[in-house]
């Protein structure tokens, strides 16, 4: 297993057992969540975890079902029957509308069958605009860096933020090259501060009650990482991969490595916006 030199994107691997139950419990703490379990996390807002971990992630994705009356699915999840039937369990013609916070299919794949079944509507999320359901009003806000066009979901009676990839608990969601921009990230982060927000709700793991500090935490762990990066290229690395073997730990594979490297690139690409970093034909290099 790698040991990461990137803080907020661990390598873990832990099991998800459990079946598919159809009752509702409140949530009490960190207990591991169960897929297909609607879990209460406030009044309006219910979370059930798909069947879909990845050895970057411990969990899969959260689907989060807003309202009571009126329901809107925001990141149905992928298609996977089991998972589709616990969300319609849930919500069932309550469901009026649809949404993800990208277009990832692990967050978006299941949007056509449930829109299909219960007849609810398509939303495309844009900056700016709002869902008003009979008992709450969300604000929908860009928040890119993980991926592009990536959105938030402000749901304003609670300061919850359904910030999809922006985040998580246990920060193990991996940047990907091409995709993610570190810079982008930033300026979410420092939009989330003006919110006023009393919690995160990931799509990945747990609610995350302290939304300053997960994020200064994450700020620290990607400027921790830069200097990882820095370190290692004066010790004679030159490429992605060089970086993150270097830096990994002993036993780690070659899927594992990869992973890595390609979030070093990411941050290589940061630091050569800010003239720290140069690439040349030998491969990268401190200016």
């Amino acid at each position: 297993m790698a040991k990461s030199i990137l803080p907020n994107h661990r390598m873990t691997k832990k099991g998800l057992n459990g079946f598919l139950h159809m009752e509702e419990d409140k949530e009490e703490g960190p207990e591991q969540i169960v897929p297909g379990v609607a879990r209460a996390l406030s009044p309006l807002v219910r979370r059930i975890l798909a069947l879909n971990p990845s050895p970057q992630r411990s969990y899969g994705t959260n689907t989060y079902l807003i309202g009571i009356d009126e329901i809107v699915v925001i990141d149905p999840g992928p298609e996977n029957s089991v998972h589709f039937d616990s969300v319609i369990g849930c919500g069932g013609d309550r469901i009026k509308w649809v949404t993800s916070t990208c277009s990832d299919p692990e967050h978006a794949g299941a949007i056509d069958a449930l829109i299909e079944r219960t007849g609810a509507r398509r939303l495309t999320p844009q900056d700016g605009d709002t869902i008003l359901g009979t008992e709450f009003r969300i604000t929908i806000h860009d928040m890119d860096g993980p991926v592009t066009d990536h959105k938030s979901f402000l749901l304003e009676e609670e300061r919850t933020l359904i910030c999809g990839k922006l985040i998580s608990d246990d920060q193990s969601i991996p940047l990907i090259s091409g995709s993610s921009n570190l810079s982008a990230y930033h300026q979410s982060f420092q939009k989330t501060q003006k919110m006023r927000l009393k919690r995160f709700a990931p799509a990945f793991g747990h609610v995350i009650e302290d939304p300053k500090k997960a994020v200064s935490s994450a700020i620290q762990s990607f400027d921790k990482t830069d200097q990882d990066i820095l370190k290692a290229l004066k010790k004679g690395a030159r490429t992605p991969t060089e970086i993150a073997t270097a830096s990994a730990s002993k036993g780690s594979n070659t899927e594992d490595i990869e992973s890595l490297a390609e979030s070093v690139q990411v941050h290589l690409t940061k630091l050569a916006e800010e003239k720290s970093v140069k690439h040349l034909k030998a491969g990268w290099a401190i200016r």
